[in-house]
């Protein structure tokens, strides 16, 4: 991305090998008569200034909690480590015990004009990281992450010694890391196709073995055609040309596979045969960066191959998958089918990559959708349906929407969209900031938190939000001059005249690029004419949201009121369908026996159900009653957290007050907590701790939140225990070493079908509920609110402002009264 600005190539334009370095920097002037919300010099400064300061609070986090670690978990405060903490799976692929977030973040700090904290990072990445660990990482993430970051650094690092006033040392130090890690990169592609194999280890390759990895047969389409930018960086700044053959190969292999009638490419393809794997074709998660790359490798190094195949593609794109304002995935040999009824957020980086192409209309549109659907939800949740409803509820302060937001405003200079950053801006200050970092969103509909702060957090939403905020007469170095990678690092586009001569040399040979006269080509070789582009408007990107005004709101379905359960159990078929089944209610349980099938709750408070169809009243019941399996089958396999709204803990007295939120489960008894203010209290933990008898300290527990653990008796068990010792609500936490609601669904805690409890219940993890034991241990009283939303800390702080002042007012006047007494 050059600069954030957007360099000409518009679809089916015959470019040669010229790269356009001109750009549109703001373009359209907004006529402030037209009703324009202009961001003032001073709160563009001061959103500036909060930016750096969110920055400040969350590198500082990540060097005082986690480093030397990958990565920091800020609810925890302390370093991601592979093999110590728990696996999240695939997820874990990007921890390889080299410092992540340090070497991710090195161009940000220099960008944001850190250069001092930047010296000292290049100076500990030189001096303690190390790459040769026996450990299996992403290539793809490994890649863009570390590659990508020890260039982007290198980069940087040389520029300030050539300036003359820095990094007068520096001798290259990053770079020759950058070629270690390359060449731990390659024994990846060892393949029949050329492309990569998913995963390497970086000591021992894909040697059958010895690096537990090697035997996969599938990668993601991103994942193979996501190498060129930094792989053929490398080979010019090293002057070894077989990264940049290979990454070559790759590209070329995925283009020759893609669907010649549709031009299209699928989500996951084999390495070692080329068959498509998945057929789902898309612009988000598995293809997204794909793209481009194409396009990039073309901004960056001068071939025009990448552009006739980029052009190819996106004329594919804008016929078959975008639909207006929705970019739908279809199947890639049935391009009029669509293939999923959702949309992901790594979609959302799709409207920055059209400004580049300087297809501006379609990027205003899609991004106005985006940010329509986080104002709906405060952030772009993982994954949304058609009609706006979350799909998947998880937010891990991704940077993509951020990405895009910048590129239109240097594109259009619409002031709207330094407000759309400031929202998002906001928003992460408001429920993602934690003591000890910022932690990503487990649930967007509840504010609960994940204990993760992904390094793509400093490497990229930080440096967009500070580059959309900063004038670029305020920027120690010209951003023109440098192609963004998809994990915003820098690389130079002087490489597009930089060209490897096919031997092993210690300095790449340079050649100049020679341009085609014009009467070779079909087009003159200009950057976009701004007449063409805006032709006659002052506030072109206004005009084309205008017609899209509250299009998610008028598309999302409209709450139906709530009506009392009696009314809708008579409203009911006769035939109950699994959806609709509710454990303890007791006309589905003699539902349920009607058709054979028995209800048998199990001491951990789970529920199986039985059939035995000779118990059935009738043949037809028997029927009915293997259909009903047969939907709760189903229904099992495709039920996440989305179809059930979890409620959250959220810890309110300090130092947390109100930042740390935790993911909780509900019980199908008691009061639900939804719509209602929540229930406030300090929490006691139960003695004895499984709750399955009398409590000991009901004294202490009386009007409190009691603590209890999972286990020996049923949850609705558990409950009124609790309720006989006079709590004001119960907590269960799970006695399964090693659960978290980052890697298990949430489910509801069930019941006996008897309605005696009137207490609210709530399940925490056994990874949540210990970080809520670790607060009380470390503080003594904790206070937290149990409630359907997390409350906006800033609320919180006030109201604790509040009673303390009132504390100390009465404390004062009591003083007074006992001086008043004794004299």
């Amino acid at each position: 991305m050059c600069g954030g600005t957007a360099g000409w190539a518009a679809p089916g334009l015959e470019l040669g090998v010229y790269v356009c370095v001109i750009f549109l920097l703001a373009v359209v002037q907004v006529d402030n008569a037209a009703g324009v919300q202009v961001m003032t010099s001073k709160e563009k400064l001061q959103a500036k200034k909060q930016v750096l300061e969110m920055f400040d609070h969350a590198y500082s986090s990540y060097l005082t909690y986690a480093y030397p670690a990958d990565e920091l978990m800020p609810l925890s405060c302390k370093g991601r480590v592979r093999g110590v903490d728990p696996s999240r799976g695939d997820v874990d692929d990007i921890l390889g015990g080299y410092s992540l977030t340090l070497i991710d973040t090195l161009d940000t700090l220099a960008v944001l004009g850190h250069l001092d904290k930047f010296e000292d990072a290049v100076k500990m990445i030189i001096l303690q990281v190390s790459l040769n660990n026996d450990v299996v990482v992403s290539v793809f993430e490994t890649n863009i992450r570390v590659l990508g970051g020890l260039l982007g650094g290198h980069v940087v690092a040389s520029l300030l010694r050539d300036q003359g006033e820095r990094m007068q040392w520096y001798r290259d130090e990053l770079l020759t890391l950058a070629k270690e890690c390359g060449y731990r990169l390659l024994p990846a592609f060892n393949t029949t196709t050329g492309m990569p194999y998913p995963r390497v280890n970086l000591r021992h390759g894909i040697v059958k073995g010895r690096s537990r990895t090697g035997t996969e047969t599938d990668t993601c389409t991103a994942c193979a055609g996501t190498m060129i930018l930094e792989f053929a960086a490398l080979s010019r700044l090293t002057g070894d040309p077989i990264f940049e053959e290979k990454a070559r190969k790759a590209m070329q292999f995925l283009w020759e596979r893609r669907q010649r009638s549709s031009d299209l490419v699928g989500t996951v393809i084999n390495i070692h045969t080329g068959d498509w794997v998945r057929r789902e074709s898309g612009v988000g998660a598995g293809i997204d960066s794909y793209y481009e790359y194409l396009f990039k490798a073309y901004m960056l190094l001068g071939d025009a191959a990448f552009l006739e195949r980029f052009n190819t593609h996106y004329a594919a794109v804008m016929r078959y998958i975008s639909q207006g304002p929705l970019l739908l995935d279809v199947h890639m040999h049935k391009p009029n089918v669509v293939s999923r009824n959702f949309m992901d957020s790594l979609l959302a980086f799709w409207p920055g990559l059209q400004v580049l192409t300087g297809d501006i209309k379609p990027a205003i549109e899609t991004h106005e959708m985006l940010y329509q659907v986080l104002q709906r939800h405060s952030f772009l949740p993982e994954a949304f349906t058609t009609d706006f409803k979350v799909h998947w509820p998880q937010h891990p302060l991704r940077p993509e929407l951020v990405e895009s937001t910048y590129f239109l405003y240097k594109a259009t200079g619409d002031p709207y969209y330094l407000g759309v950053g400031k929202t998002i801006m906001e928003n992460i200050q408001r429920h993602a900031r934690v003591p000890c970092g910022f932690a990503g969103l487990k649930d967007v509909r509840t504010g609960s938190h994940e204990d993760r702060m992904d390094s793509y957090f400093l490497a990229e939403t930080f440096k967009y939000l500070y580059l959309l905020f900063t004038e670029e007469e305020d920027l120690w170095l010209d951003l023109d001059d440098y192609v963004f990678t998809t994990e915003a690092h820098l690389l130079p586009l002087r490489l597009a005249t930089s060209f490897v001569n096919g031997t092993q040399n210690d300095s790449p040979t340079v050649t100049v690029t020679t341009f085609p006269t014009a009467s070779d080509r079909k087009y003159q070789q200009s950057c976009p004419n701004v007449n063409y582009l805006f032709p006659g408007h002052k506030t072109y990107a206004k005009t084309i949201r205008h017609p899209l005004k509250d299009f998610v709101e008028q598309r999302c379905p409209k709450p139906t009121s709530a009506r009392p359960r009696e009314k809708v159990q008579a409203s009911r078929k006769p035939t109950l369908r699994a959806r609709d089944f509710i454990a303890d209610n007791p006309e589905h349980i003699q539902a349920l026996r009607k058709m054979g099938i028995r209800l048998v709750t199990m001491q951990d408070g789970r529920v199986q159900l039985l059939h035995t169809s000779t118990q059935a009243f009738s043949p037809d019941d028997a029927e009915e009653g293997m259909r009903f399996m047969q939907e709760m089958i189903e229904l099992s396999k495709t039920q996440g957290e989305s179809d059930l709204q979890p409620r959250v803990v959220q810890l309110t007295s300090p130092p947390f007050l109100g930042s740390v939120v935790l993911t909780a489960g509900p019980a199908q008894f008691g009061p639900d907590l939804v719509g209602t203010p929540g229930v406030s209290g300090t929490v006691v933990i139960g003695e004895s701790i499984k709750g399955c008898t009398d409590l000991a300290n009901a004294a202490q527990v009386r009007d409190k939140i009691v603590l209890m653990e999972r286990g020996s008796c049923m949850f609705i068990e558990k409950a009124r225990r609790a309720q006989d010792a006079g709590a004001a609500a119960a907590i269960v936490i799970d006695n399964t070493q090693g659960t978290s609601s980052d890697t298990s669904p949430v489910f509801a805690m069930s019941g006996d079908g008897v309605k005696d409890v009137y207490i609210p219940s709530v399940f925490l993890f056994q990874k949540e509920g210990h970080l809520l034991m670790d607060a009380i241990k470390d503080h003594g009283t904790v206070e937290v609110l149990l409630v359907d939303k997390a409350q906006p800390p800033e609320k919180i702080i006030r109201k604790h402002a509040e009673e303390e002042e009132a504390r100390l007012k009465e404390t004062d006047i009591n003083v007074e009264v006992k001086v008043k007494d004794e004299l």
